[in-house]
């Protein structure tokens, strides 16, 4: 059960004068627990000696060189994670299905850290450098079978560290059944190679054994006000460089109606369906279809087709330019 906390009957209002670090909130007795018991497991079966630990910070991450794992603190208390989907217009790893799938997405993370497995030719053939910089707009491509499909979004192809990520955690699940799902894919020979690599592995201890806890709740001295305002200016909005799609779903001319009220009217299906397909958080769509209807209204098209055709030419467009902020929420989580 669940500590009593001084903020719990707090309005919305209130609660954002909360300061992090006055929280007092640990992952003990939560619905994380037991999960997180769910993954230390999985690495036992599989006899590997690594035991990262777990602490509540600000977002998802396992920092370079530290064999840990940082769980975001919103999801230990039922009145947080309203405040986030208040807030945020979703919960990332809300649900037991999503937090499991995200703590073997960062228990691969923090695989690489604890063995330097980066630094091994054999890795880098498979996977590509991980000093490799992140790219500034991330594209991927839904078909491809290079890589293995674990988070929404077609995470694994955002860059080398996270296509090894992926491909660690599709390995850990034992519900994956990894070689009939992956029989005709190139990516098999990635999981094949992970395979081994674990047998290696089995028995020896991480060279990499720090403890550090960086971003830890406890240092945390922003308010709860503060911390959101930054996650929001975080997060960057499109601008002109995407006006060619528009300009070929809308027109310039015309007396159809004006493209900025047909998004408005369609608004929350379109962020919600997107939201849905492409893993991110419904509030990173809001805010790429808020700037596309800047954009429209700044250019002053028009819808050309027909509404359903209109649509679903609006929904591709979204969810491209959406996949394009995936690798920021996560980026620094593997640096």
């Amino acid at each position: 059960m669940l500590a009593a906390v001084f903020w719990e009957s707090y309005d919305q209002e209130a609660l954002l004068d909360v300061r992090l670090c006055d929280l007092g909130l640990t992952l003990e007795d939560t619905w994380l627990e037991p999960l997180v018991q769910k993954v230390e497991d999985e690495l036992e079966q599989r006899e590997l000696p690594l035991r990262p630990h777990f602490w509540l910070a600000d977002e998802w991450f396992s920092p370079e060189g530290v064999p840990g794992i940082a769980i975001p603190f919103y999801l230990a208390h039922p009145r947080l994670v309203r405040l986030e989907r208040s807030m945020m217009l979703g919960v990332e790893g809300g649900t037991r299905r999503e937090c499991v799938q995200l703590l073997r997405h960062e228990l691969g993370h923090a695989m690489q850290h604890g063995y330097a497995l980066h630094r091994r030719r054999a890795w880098q053939r498979h996977f590509g450098a991980a000093s490799t910089p992140y790219p500034e707009h991330y594209l991927p491509r839904p078909t491809s079978r290079r890589f293995v499909v674990h988070l929404d979004g077609w995470y694994a192809q955002a860059h080398p560290v996270e296509d090894f990520a992926e491909t660690f955690a599709v390995w850990l699940d034992p519900r994956s059944r990894w070689r009939r799902a992956y029989a005709e894919w190139p990516a098999l020979e990635k999981l094949e190679y992970v395979d081994a690599l674990m047998a290696e592995l089995r028995g020896q201890r991480p060279s990499q054994r720090s403890r550090a806890r960086p971003y830890a709740l406890s240092s945390l001295r922003m308010t709860l006000r503060e911390h959101y305002a930054e996650r929001r200016v975080s997060l960057e909005l499109i601008d002109d460089r995407f006006d060619r799609g528009l300009h070929r779903v809308f027109a310039s001319t015309g007396e159809g109606e004006r493209a900025d009220a047909f998004l408005r009217r369609h608004r929350v299906d379109l962020r919600e369906r997107v939201a849905q397909h492409t893993g991110e958080p419904a509030f990173n769509v809001n805010q790429i279809l808020e700037e596309l209807r800047a954009r429209c209204r700044a250019l002053d098209l028009r819808v050309q087709s027909d509404e359903a055709t209109t649509k679903l030419d609006v929904a591709l467009l979204l969810a491209t330019h959406t996949v394009h902020t995936l690798h920021r929420r996560r980026r620094w989580y593997s640096l």
